[in-house]
């Protein structure tokens, strides 16, 4: 079955099964997580609270986001889970939020919630350098160790990273370095950079796989695709870029349209338990509730403990609200 129908086909079986829970115990949960961590979540979840039926529509970020705009007048879900902050962040989409204070934000860092307790993130991802070390020593390449160190002209046709008008992951850390380093030295930056850049992948965790198959010295993307590389054995070194390390909140909250208010709360609150951090582990680089020891492969892998050293501290309503004239600019500057 081809992979596109087969999508289509789990979206409108998933959709079945939201229409069909319209009785008291069940909520509908929009989500941008991965199919594989939802699985995973949602088995820990059925444990810790069995009353709930929890059916969830998973769909690509760009995807779930035009559908929570298009449904604006006659919303379908209960919870929005798992969403990147920078497209919550769209008037549109947090307009459509209830304030609710889930058990466990307040032990969250004030940049992991919003103000006005309209959502919440417990995880999220962040950009990262696979770096091939096999690579490197068979063309005496030196190790880098930050963004300004890809534009040495000795890594010319050695680098990877995601386009980011198709990538998140490839946005995130665009935006990261326009924020850091201001606009005109920013696009600079890249017409610098843009030399040495073999491609520009459509997918985010694709620089990381190309790089530790030995095709290219260098992948930028995300850090979990890093850690799991090592992981697996692969010839590969994270290294966190020394500057403008971006990444994204996967933020989370209640739709005021909401039927099931209270079933959609004891979620909310599972969300933010010690059993959904420990499921997180697998399969995230941030978890931002305090006291959650990182997994053996984080630690492994390089990860620091404290990841507020290492991360550009993100304007994400900035990022959210210049995105649209930050990739017309990208578009016309690099032109692939």
């Amino acid at each position: 079955m081809p992979q596109m129908f087969k999508r289509a086909v789990l979206a409108a079986a998933a959709l079945v099964a939201c229409s069909s829970a319209a009785h008291a115990g069940a909520i509908t949960v929009y989500s941008a997580l991965e199919e594989d961590e939802i699985a995973s979540y949602l088995a820990a979840a059925k444990k810790a609270i069995p009353d709930v039926q929890i059916n969830v529509l998973r769909l690509s970020t760009g995807d779930l986001g035009a559908r929570i705009l298009a449904e604006a007048n006659n919303p379908q879900a209960d919870v929005i889970w798992g969403f990147a902050v920078t497209n919550v962040m769209n008037p549109g989409i947090k307009g459509q939020l209830e304030p609710y204070a889930a058990k466990g934000t307040d032990k969250l860092a004030p940049a992991y919630k919003a103000p006005d307790k309209t959502w919440f993130a417990a995880t999220g991802y962040m950009g990262a350098l696979c770096v091939n070390t096999e690579v490197l020593k068979a063309k005496n390449l030196p190790m880098p160790t930050s963004w300004k160190d890809l534009t040495n002209p000795v890594y010319k046709g050695e680098v990877v990273m995601p386009n980011p008008a198709s990538s998140g992951t490839g946005y995130l850390q665009i935006a990261a370095i326009l924020q850091g380093m201001g606009d005109k030295a920013g696009w600079d930056f890249f017409k610098a950079l843009d030399p040495n850049m073999a491609q520009y992948t459509t997918s985010g965790s694709k620089p990381c796989k190309m790089a530790r198959a030995g095709e290219f010295a260098i992948g930028a993307s995300l850090a979990f695709a890093a850690m799991k590389s090592v992981e697996a054995g692969y010839p590969v070194k994270m290294v966190i870029p020394s500057d403008w390390a971006g990444y994204e909140l996967e933020a989370s909250g209640m739709l005021k349209s909401s039927k099931h208010k209270a079933d959609a709360r004891k979620f909310l609150d599972w969300t933010l338990s010690a059993s959904a951090a420990e499921q997180y582990k697998a399969y995230k680089a941030i978890i931002t509730m305090p006291g959650t020891a990182p997994s053996k492969t984080a630690a492994a892998a390089g990860l620091p403990a404290d990841l507020s050293k290492v991360l550009y501290p993100m304007d994400f309503a900035k990022s959210a609200r210049e995105r649209d004239a930050i990739l017309k600019t990208w578009q016309a500057t690099i032109k692939r």
